[in-house]
C-alpha cells in the first residue's frame, strides 16, 4: 500500500534513512564522519519538518504494517531551470525489498500524484543508476559536492518523458 506519510512514520522513516544510506555510502567500512553525517540528518525532527513543509510531499510504501520504501519530493528545487520540473530528493527502499518492484511502484505513484517531469540524483558509484536506466531516465547532467574532504559526484536524471 503507498499512501502520504504522516506522522506516525517518524521512526520508520529515521530507521530506514539510516539503513540505505549506510549501506550505500559506507563502501569502505563505517567512518565515523558518515556515521555522523546520517545520525545527524536523519530525525524525527527532520522528517517532521518535511512534513510542515509545503513545497515538500512524502509518500510510503508499506507491506503488513511495515514501511519498506518511501520518496520524498520537493515541488520547489530546480536544475538548471522550472522545465526539468519537481525534484525526486529520495527514494528509498530497505535492502530486503530491493528488486521486488517497491521503487518502481513509488515512481509510478510520484507520477500520479505530482507530476512526469521530475528530475533526481544519485551517487555515481551507486547501484541505482543501473535502476534508473532501465526506467528510461535520461542523464542530463552532474552535480558534485565535497563530503568528508573527498568530491562527491553525483549523475542528475531526468524522469522518462
Amino acid at each position: 500500500m503507498i499512501r502520504r506519510a504522516n506522522v506516525n512514520d517518524l521512526s520508520c522513516l529515521v530507521a530506514l534513512s539510516l539503513q540505505v544510506w549506510l549501506n550505500t555510502y559506507t563502501l569502505d567500512g563505517m567512518r565515523r564522519e558518515y556515521a555522523d553525517f546520517a545520525i545527524g540528518q536523519f530525525t524525527k525532527d527532520y522528517f517532521q519538518d518535511l512534513l510542515l513543509r509545503d513545497e515538500y510531499d512524502i509518500i510510503v510504501c508499506e507491506e503488513e504494517g511495515a514501511l519498506i520504501g518511501f520518496a520524498v519530493a520537493n515541488n520547489r528545487s530546480q536544475f538548471e531551470g522550472p522545465e526539468n520540473g519537481f525534484e525526486l530528493e529520495k527514494l528509498y527502499v530497505h535492502s530486503h525489498f530491493q528488486g521486488k518492484g517497491v521503487g518502481r511502484a513509488l515512481l509510478s505513484e510520484v507520477t500520479a500524484r505530482f507530476g512526469s517531469d521530475f528530475w533526481l540524483y544519485t551517487w555515481t558509484e551507486n547501484i541505482s543508476n543501473a535502476f534508473y536506466k532501465r526506467l528510461g531516465f535520461e542523464l542530463i547532467g552532474e552535480l558534485s559536492f565535497e563530503f568528508a574532504g573527498k568530491r562527491i559526484l553525483n549523475n542528475v536524471y531526468m524522469s522518462p518523458r
